[in-house]
């Protein structure tokens, strides 16, 4: 089966062609629990056979395994038939494996500290880290990785890794792209206003926002969403589906940004899904579509551990929605008026 792409051209140089269906290759970074290769290999081997080309990574995922297994699968394939993306903000650093970070969230991982580097020769050693554990000569993408409150912890340390992103490595991420190294450069964050931040002062062709526009969430449509329209930004939406919530209902224990979902958003949930029932449409499925509606977005890219997950995105990629549930959902204040939806 074919999927949907989306054609992205800023700079006039030919751009890249995603699939509307990408691949976040967190989950094969063992999080939350160890898979084996071979189950890694068999979600990627789903997804190239549903048609998806687009694999995104990080060198955080798994602390280098998620780069790795992507190695192991990508090799082989014409580097030409699809689009990779990875990140910079964090060099790996070998440790003891009792001295390793990501205790609880990485499972089964190399023994590595996370040094965070958003500095001219962090950046460029991060690529060079990452194209050795990916096994290719070049990616399609870099992102300047977690430059936001919540992995920062605080506004004064992020604002401190932003300064240090724009004094050095702005500057390699820019000779990267004119070089050809790279075609396009930009952030993958939690929040959309660090965003907004780096719009307001640089060249930056796509961000890769986790969550932040989703169904439960369209603060973005005041000011940044507008914006990169303005500038030909493209926008890849990760987590889709609000760390869970979306894809399995408001059930108990439930996850909403990575916490268990509050009672507010367990009910607003429940309201979702009662709409999307009446429609006959799965609440995963107008979950993944309605980032799409958004003239911004090229991309959606849900993670997936297992083949399962893994059709089950497969199926809401290929989903039609009624107009009729965008409208209910308007009307019923689930949704905001002035959200794209055609």
């Amino acid at each position: 089966m074919d999927q949907k792409t989306r054609h992205w051209d800023r700079l006039g140089n030919g751009g890249l062609t995603f699939t509307e269906l990408g691949f976040g290759a967190a989950p094969l970074g063992n999080l939350y629990r160890a898979i084996t290769d071979d189950e890694a290999a068999a979600v990627l081997t789903r997804a190239w056979e549903a048609g998806v080309r687009y694999f995104d990574t990080a060198p955080l995922y798994g602390l280098g395994l998620s780069e790795t297994r992507l190695n192991r699968f990508l090799r082989g394939k014409p580097r030409e038939d699809y689009v990779l993306s990875t990140k910079i903000g964090r060099l790996l650093r070998a440790t003891s494996p009792d001295k390793r970070d990501g205790f609880g969230k990485w499972f089964e991982v190399p023994a590595r500290n996370e040094v965070f580097d958003y500095g001219y020769d962090g950046v460029m050693r991060s690529l060079e880290f990452s194209l050795e554990r990916l096994g290719v000569d070049r990616v399609d993408i870099l992102y300047a990785h977690d430059l936001d409150v919540f992995t920062q912890k605080t506004q004064a340390a992020l604002d401190r890794r932003l300064a240090e992103l724009m004094a050095g490595g702005y500057r390699a991420l820019l000779e990267l792209r004119d070089q050809g190294v790279i075609r396009a450069f930009g952030a993958g964050v939690n929040e959309w206003q660090s965003c907004q931040w780096l719009a307001e002062r640089g060249d930056f062709d796509l961000f890769l926002l986790a969550g932040r526009y989703t169904l439960l969430e369209q603060e973005a449509l005041d000011s940044f969403l507008p914006l990169c329209v303005q500038r030909g930004i493209g926008i890849v939406v990760g987590g889709p589906y609000n760390s869970g919530i979306l894809a399995t209902g408001p059930r108990p224990g439930a996850f909403f940004n990575y916490d268990p979902a509050p009672p507010a958003i367990l009910e607003r949930v429940a309201r979702i899904e009662a709409v999307c029932a009446r429609h006959g449409v799965r609440m995963v499925e107008a979950a993944f579509q309605f980032p799409l509606c958004h003239p911004a977005v090229v991309s959606v890219i849900p993670g997936g551990q297992g083949t399962a997950e893994m059709e089950s995105n497969i199926a809401a990629a290929a989903a039609v929605i009624p107009p009729a549930l965008w409208a209910e959902l308007k009307a019923e204040g689930l949704m905001r008026a002035d959200a794209p939806v055609g």
